[in-house]
């Protein structure tokens, strides 16, 4: 087998400011990828992109809100003007609000499927095209266990991640007829701010690490071109809410 490496390839991570996101550029950074970091946290994306180009790897830092198509065609045309070409797209960022559908508003509710849901239709159909005619592509889109099991307090982050696995499935089916690779990360629960900011009195030690789960994202990105893994989980050892 041909193993792919992803050194030089131009890939963009989005809410690469901090958390999973933050994991997932560093690894591809030190990988030797040319990592487009964006996040709508100005300050954070541009430390992360600092810290990858100190450690010797290549970064660059775009202020992004995936929720604005505006803001996505001039990200993504500023890219490809810069590089020539994006040869991965990591959609990552997320949010959530966790309250009863009684509480949740309706603004709230909007802003967390449109981040975790919209975002990554909005920007897989601005790079689809540029895949295309380049001949290759990989799309990666970061779910949850929360697309395979629920809780409480979680209708609005449950019903994007249910539809963002169901849009990468398709995603797949239709990307293979243009040699574009889709894959779906499934990832159980890690200590990253997202949990532990909301859920303060979770166990640490029951999560994993989030380079654990940006490893799994840099296996997937050096399949041989005949390879694609249309899904994936990486769930923490300790962590018994799933089985």
């Amino acid at each position: 087998m041909n193993q792919q490496q992803v050194k030089d390839k131009v890939v963009i991570v989005t809410g690469a400011g901090q958390g999973l996101g933050e994991a997932i550029a560093s690894t591809l950074g030190a990988a030797g990828a040319i990592v487009c970091t964006c996040d709508i946290k100005e300050v954070q994306v541009k430390n992360v992109t600092s810290a990858i180009n100190d450690a010797g790897g290549s970064a660059c830092s775009y202020v992004l809100d995936v929720r604005k198509e505006d803001d996505i065609r001039r990200t993504v045309d500023n890219i490809l003007a810069e590089h020539g070409r994006i040869d991965v797209l990591i959609n990552n960022a997320g949010t959530d609000t966790t309250l009863s559908i009684e509480d949740i508003s309706i603004a709230d509710w909007d802003r967390v499927v449109d981040v975790n849901l919209r975002g990554a239709f909005l920007l897989s159909k601005a790079v689809y095209p540029i895949m295309k005619r380049q001949g290759k592509g990989h799309i990666v889109n970061i779910a949850s266990t929360a697309a395979k099991r629920v809780w409480t307090e979680a209708t609005a982050y449950h019903a994007s991640k249910w539809g963002l696995l169901g849009f990468s499935h398709a995603l797949h089916a239709e990307g293979r007829r243009d040699n574009i690779k889709v894959t779906a990360v499934v990832a159980g629960g890690m200590r990253t701010p997202f949990i532990m900011e909301r859920f303060p009195d979770t166990d640490p030690n029951v999560l994993q690490d989030p380079k654990n789960v940006a490893e799994t994202v840099h296996f997937v990105l050096t399949q041989p071109d005949e390879t694609v893994i249309p899904e994936v989980m990486v769930l923490p050892m300790r962590e018994t809410s799933w089985p």
